[in-house]
């Protein structure tokens, strides 16, 4: 083996504390990987040691390889190309389901210089209401955050959001200060499933003077969860004016697929 492919393997050999006490090998395997995809050690996009590196790192046979990077294949978090290798997925949309960018994206799109203010950020035990909004009934460390995100110097949407911390650790120590959350997540954390709920509500006294509103001014609220493998990732409850919003979508009839998704403000 060369020094170059030795350097790679040693790389990857995992740290003692992410290898569980009298675990399977092919457990110690997966649960090594998934963490590298977790964290974002290994981000969306990443191509993944090959196979005789990663058999070479944990002294196993191929089929143990194979069988751990199948497996994660199938739930979504890698995706192998035939003679191009084993990547980290990036997160898909499925089509039946509306899309909806980050709203930093949404921002820059429409031409506007972002920016974005933390309300509130605190890592805690989830409270029930934590857990009924990530789906998870075992309690577990979670992070909050409020945010505002500014489009040319006016309010464009708040944002309160919940991280499972258990399926993102990465998070709990992350600033935040180059990427808004949504951002980080999508660019850092691979997920398999997500559920998007749309609903019109009147802005309460905070959301309103937060976003510059009078209070009750019509509002849409998009909620958004996210799973990575049956795990929860986050939630996140996004308000935007209603005056400055709309939703447009193309169908291709009789096939219950969207030829293209979109949601966007009509002006900052």
């Amino acid at each position: 083996m060369s020094d170059a492919a030795s350097e790679r393997v040693g790389a990857i050999r995992p740290a003692p504390s992410a290898v569980g006490e009298g675990a399977s090998l092919h457990s110690r395997i997966r649960a090594d990987v998934e963490q590298r995809i977790l964290t974002g050690v290994w981000p969306p996009g990443h191509r993944i040691p090959v196979e005789h590196e990663l058999m070479a790192a944990w002294n196993c046979s191929r089929m143990t390889v194979n069988k751990v990077l199948t497996e994660l294949a199938a739930e979504g978090l890698l995706e192998r190309r035939r003679r191009a290798g084993t990547f980290v997925a990036k997160p898909r949309m499925p089509s039946a389901l509306l899309q909806i960018p980050d709203v930093k994206a949404e921002i820059l799109a429409l031409g506007f210089a972002y920016a974005m203010r933390m309300i509130a950020r605190e890592t805690r035990a989830a409270s029930a209401a934590d857990r009924a909004r990530l789906g998870v009934a075992a309690s577990r460390p979670v992070l909050a955050l409020c945010c505002l995100h500014i489009a040319d110097g006016r309010p464009f949407a708040l944002e309160d959001r919940v991280i499972d911390l258990v399926s993102v650790p990465g998070a709990e120590n992350e600033s935040f200060a180059d990427e808004p959350p949504g951002s980080w997540l999508l660019a850092h954390v691979p997920w398999s499933e997500a559920e998007h709920r749309i609903r019109a509500a009147g802005a309460d006294g905070e959301a309103a003077r937060l976003l510059d509103l009078a209070p009750g001014a019509p509002c849409l609220i998009l909620e958004r969860r996210t799973w990575r493998g049956g795990a929860a990732v986050t939630a996140a409850r996004t308000t935007f004016p209603a005056a400055g919003f709309e939703l447009v979508a193309r169908f291709q009839p009789g096939s219950g697929r969207t030829e293209t998704d979109a949601a966007h403000n009509k002006e900052a």
